[in-house]
Protein backbone atom coordinates (compact mmCIF):
# COMPACT_ATOMS: atom_id res chain seq x y z
CA UNK A 1 0.00 0.00 0.00
CA UNK A 2 1.33 3.43 -0.98
CA UNK A 3 1.64 5.92 1.20
CA UNK A 4 -0.95 8.28 -0.68
CA UNK A 5 -3.73 6.16 -0.20
CA UNK A 6 -3.00 4.78 3.61
CA UNK A 7 -5.13 6.82 6.08
CA UNK A 8 -3.05 9.11 7.98
CA UNK A 9 -4.13 6.93 11.54
CA UNK A 10 -2.71 3.94 9.97
CA UNK A 11 0.54 5.50 9.48
CA UNK A 12 0.46 6.34 12.90
CA UNK A 13 -0.22 2.71 14.00
CA UNK A 14 2.14 1.10 11.13
CA UNK A 15 5.00 3.00 12.65
CA UNK A 16 4.53 2.26 16.46
CA UNK A 17 3.86 -1.51 14.95
CA UNK A 18 7.24 -1.05 13.16
CA UNK A 19 9.22 0.32 16.60
CA UNK A 20 7.78 -2.68 18.57
CA UNK A 21 8.95 -5.02 16.04
CA UNK A 22 12.19 -3.67 15.72
CA UNK A 23 12.62 -3.17 19.54
CA UNK A 24 12.92 0.42 19.35
CA UNK A 25 9.78 0.34 21.86
CA UNK A 26 10.07 -2.42 24.00
CA UNK A 27 7.42 -3.88 26.56
CA UNK A 28 6.40 -0.79 29.50
CA UNK A 29 8.27 1.74 27.27
CA UNK A 30 6.06 4.90 26.93
CA UNK A 31 4.75 6.05 23.99
CA UNK A 32 4.82 10.25 22.78
CA UNK A 33 2.06 12.30 24.15
CA UNK A 34 -0.97 13.39 22.59
CA UNK A 35 0.80 16.60 21.62
CA UNK A 36 3.95 14.96 20.54
CA UNK A 37 1.84 12.84 18.34
CA UNK A 38 -0.21 15.31 16.55
CA UNK A 39 3.03 17.70 15.69
CA UNK A 40 5.33 14.79 14.53
CA UNK A 41 3.12 13.31 11.88
CA UNK A 42 1.26 16.83 11.64
CA UNK A 43 -1.83 15.27 11.86
CA UNK A 44 -5.65 16.35 14.29
CA UNK A 45 -5.84 14.71 18.00
CA UNK A 46 -8.48 12.98 16.40
CA UNK A 47 -6.30 11.04 14.33
CA UNK A 48 -3.79 10.30 16.84
CA UNK A 49 -6.59 8.99 19.22
CA UNK A 50 -7.81 6.71 16.45
CA UNK A 51 -4.64 5.39 16.05
CA UNK A 52 -4.24 4.73 19.51
CA UNK A 53 -7.78 2.91 19.75
CA UNK A 54 -6.41 0.64 16.75
CA UNK A 55 -2.90 0.10 19.08
CA UNK A 56 -4.74 -0.56 22.49
CA UNK A 57 -7.68 -2.99 20.17
CA UNK A 58 -4.27 -4.88 19.20
CA UNK A 59 -3.09 -5.44 22.91
CA UNK A 60 0.22 -3.25 21.53
CA UNK A 61 -0.43 -0.37 24.21
CA UNK A 62 -2.62 0.49 27.28
CA UNK A 63 -3.58 3.71 27.86
CA UNK A 64 -3.83 5.51 31.40
CA UNK A 65 -5.47 8.81 31.90
CA UNK A 66 -3.17 11.27 32.47
CA UNK A 67 -0.18 9.51 32.41
CA UNK A 68 0.21 8.78 28.77
CA UNK A 69 0.39 5.52 26.77
CA UNK A 70 2.86 2.35 27.27
CA UNK A 71 3.78 -0.96 25.33
CA UNK A 72 2.16 -3.53 27.08
CA UNK A 73 4.63 -6.67 28.15
CA UNK A 74 3.07 -8.95 24.90
CA UNK A 75 3.31 -6.29 22.28
CA UNK A 76 6.72 -7.99 20.67
CA UNK A 77 5.39 -11.71 21.18
CA UNK A 78 1.94 -9.63 19.37
CA UNK A 79 3.48 -8.34 16.60
CA UNK A 80 5.98 -11.56 15.77
CA UNK A 81 2.64 -13.93 16.39
CA UNK A 82 0.68 -11.87 13.81
CA UNK A 83 3.31 -12.01 11.43
CA UNK A 84 3.86 -15.51 11.46
CA UNK A 85 0.08 -16.11 11.40
CA UNK A 86 -0.33 -14.16 8.37
CA UNK A 87 2.36 -15.74 6.45
CA UNK A 88 1.24 -19.27 7.42
CA UNK A 89 -2.17 -18.01 6.03
CA UNK A 90 -0.23 -16.87 2.89
CA UNK A 91 1.22 -20.13 2.08
CA UNK A 92 -1.71 -22.24 2.71
CA UNK A 93 -3.76 -19.89 -0.04
CA UNK A 94 -0.24 -19.98 -2.01
CA UNK A 95 -1.03 -23.83 -1.62
CA UNK A 96 -4.48 -23.81 -2.43
CA UNK A 97 -3.95 -21.73 -5.74
CA UNK A 98 -1.11 -24.09 -6.87
CA UNK A 99 -3.21 -27.19 -6.30
CA UNK A 100 -5.86 -24.90 -8.09
CA UNK A 101 -3.96 -24.75 -11.35
CA UNK A 102 -2.58 -27.71 -11.73
CA UNK A 103 -6.01 -29.25 -11.83
CA UNK A 104 -7.41 -26.77 -14.54
CA UNK A 105 -3.72 -27.41 -16.33
CA UNK A 106 -4.85 -31.31 -15.60
CA UNK A 107 -8.10 -30.77 -17.35
CA UNK A 108 -7.13 -28.55 -20.14
CA UNK A 109 -4.34 -31.16 -21.54
CA UNK A 110 -1.66 -28.75 -20.94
Amino acid sequence: MSNEATQPYQRIVQDVRDQIRSQQLIAGAKLPSMRELVETYNVAPGTVQRALSELRAAGLIYSHQGRGSFVTETANESTEDSTVRALKALEEKVADLTARLEKVEMQRGD
